[in-house]
């Protein structure tokens, strides 16, 4: 017992240890990451909020922001407080070191899940395995919408799985943790009322389980569960309404929140497999299949082996109490909105960004198949059983050595069926955020530097941009200065994402590549530039 403990300590030592270790690569790391498009917007709908509630609900300008306000802003007004308690700090810098460590405490919560349903072993597989995941790492800095609310979401499947071993009586601390976490889900996306449904599933599914009981103990057992979560979903609707001020409008305008996200349909294109697709005509597998080839192949292997056990559990030694029914709510949160998805053939863009919220649960099955398999084996051969763990180790190993080999890019991490970002590339969507913007405007300075004896130190040069302003303005020193007029531009950055880099024609000065993959380059258009002036100064001149 004391040997088996022993082991146990192990792995949640590496598990904490883990954790540790991503925070403070985070800090050292955190300003390698661009400034995606959508975060300007998010920063000043934090504002606008905190505006709305400074002003005493008089300022509703909020409500006339874009689409925003179909949106819960909670870590948008967490990170505008964090800013005014630290101003001497960059707005951006924080909402990435912020977005990090939530992304961080998402890892701990798949740790937790799994370390709950299959054991330390399991859970610490699972925290490596989306650790070294790069839709998650890469992700972690900049999807300052995506990360927060699939952390949230995952903390309260945590709380979810807690208190529904106790049922009908649950803990109260297991009651407001899962109240506190679904509303942290709400206060950034009405997707968070998937978690309603999940605990409305976890219900019936112990209600079924009580084998022997009359139908009426079953119903009376059902009806005191769920006055016991009441007070949990009253805890989500506070903070819900707190941090979604359109939400506290009116009573369904949740609802209708939802409703308008099915139906959402910009003039925004996405690639599969080479096709480009308008984001509300993409065929229903286009979430399935990034996520059969974004997930790396440790995870998806990991969770069919948990998804087949819940079908055949194997010997009852493999089994704790529970296990079966703790796995088969988390293969549900973990397939039921993909399904949802395919079936509605809902809009969708960018890939596997607004399915991030899965991807824990991914990882926490695929510790718990993983976990499984090793016990299955040791009670064959102890040696099968340690080669298991060798070859779990060293894919984990291996996907570290990509992601460290992607740096900053590690979203764009693809897995061997498409053969990886080289095979992926101009098939799949890449750089979307514009992650190369750091990389390219180094690269960018470096060359006006080699410039500065034939033009001058102190010329200033026009940039075009294949992305938003500010991630350009934020890096770049005063002499590249931004332009709208791409044609007089004497510099191009780009992302070869959907072919924005032959936007503009150009001698190619630079190049961002990796794993021999091009995912961004650097023009230079003097020539081209002085060309498009020349032309442009005597119709000037004639006005």
């Amino acid at each position: 017992m004391n040997a088996r403990l022993g082991v146990c300590d192990r792995y949640d030592l590496a598990a904490v240890a883990l954790l540790i270790g991503l925070t403070a690569l985070a800090l050292a790391t955190y300003d390698s990451y661009a400034i995606s498009n959508d975060e300007a917007a998010q920063q000043h709908y934090g504002e606008l909020i905190v505006a709305y509630y400074a002003s005493g609900f008089t300022d509703q300008t909020l409500f006339h922001y874009v689409n925003l306000y179909l949106y819960g802003g909670l870590f948008d007004v967490v990170a505008v407080t964090v800013q005014r308690l630290l101003p001497f700090f960059d707005p951006y810098s924080v909402r990435h070191v912020l977005c990090a460590v939530i992304g961080i405490a998402g890892i701990g919560a798949t740790w937790a899940c799994a370390r709950l349903v299959a054991g330390p072993r399991a859970g610490a597989i699972a925290a490596f395995a989306l650790a070294v995941c790069g839709p998650w790492y890469g992700s972690m800095f900049n999807h300052t919408k995506d990360i927060p609310f699939a952390a949230a979401m995952m903390g309260a499947t945590y709380f979810l799985l807690r208190l529904t071993r106790d049922l009908p009586r649950p803990r109260w601390r297991h009651v407001f943790g899962f109240g506190l976490l679904l509303g942290a889900a709400l206060g950034i996306r009405v997707l968070g009322l998937l978690m309603v449904g999940y605990a409305c599933f976890a219900m019936m599914t112990h209600t079924y389980n009580l084998t022997g009981e009359a139908t009426r103990d079953r119903l009376n057992f059902f009806a005191r569960s769920a006055i016991a979560l009441t007070p949990a979903f009253f805890v989500a609707y506070m903070i819900m309404i707190a941090a979604w001020p359109w939400s506290a409008l009116a009573l369904l305008n949740p609802l209708r929140g939802l409703v308008d996200f099915g139906q959402f349909h910009y003039p925004i294109q996405t690639l599969l497999d080479g096709h480009v697709y308008e984001m509300g005509d993409v065929p229903r597998w286009y979430v399935p299949v990034y996520l059969l080839i974004k997930l790396p192949p440790l995870i998806l292997a990991g969770a069919g082996v948990a998804s087949l056990f819940v079908v055949w559990p194997g010997p009852m030694a493999l089994r704790s109490s529970g296990w079966r029914t703790d796995t088969g709510l988390l293969v549900f949160i973990a397939t039921f909105p993909v399904v949802c998805e395919a079936v509605d053939r809902g809009p969708a863009f960018t890939g596997l960004r607004h399915f991030l919220f899965v991807v824990p649960t991914f990882a926490a099955l695929a510790g718990i198949g993983l976990d499984r398999l090793v016990a299955l084996t040791a009670m064959h051969r102890r040696v099968l059983a340690a080669a298991a763990l060798g070859a779990i180790g060293a894919s984990l190993a291996w996907n570290a050595a990509i992601l460290v080999e992607l740096h900053p890019d590690q979203y764009l991490y693809y897995n061997p069926l498409v053969g990886g970002l080289e095979g992926a590339s101009g098939l799949y969507v890449t750089d979307y955020w514009v992650n190369i913007m750091p990389e390219a405007v180094d690269d960018l300075e470096a060359y006006v530097d080699k410039l500065a004896g034939s033009d001058g130190g102190t010329r200033r040069y026009k940039v075009a941009v294949c992305g938003e302003r500010l991630p350009f303005e934020k890096r770049a020193n005063p002499r590249l200065q931004w332009t709208d007029d791409w044609k007089a531009a004497d510099f191009f950055i780009a992302p070869t994402h959907m072919n924005c880099d032959r936007a503009l024609d150009g001698k190619v000065i630079a190049t961002i590549a990796r794993l021999g993959a091009r995912i961004g380059v650097v023009k230079d258009r003097r020539m081209l530039a002085r060309a498009v002036v020349a032309h442009r100064r005597p119709t000037q001149g004639s006005k």
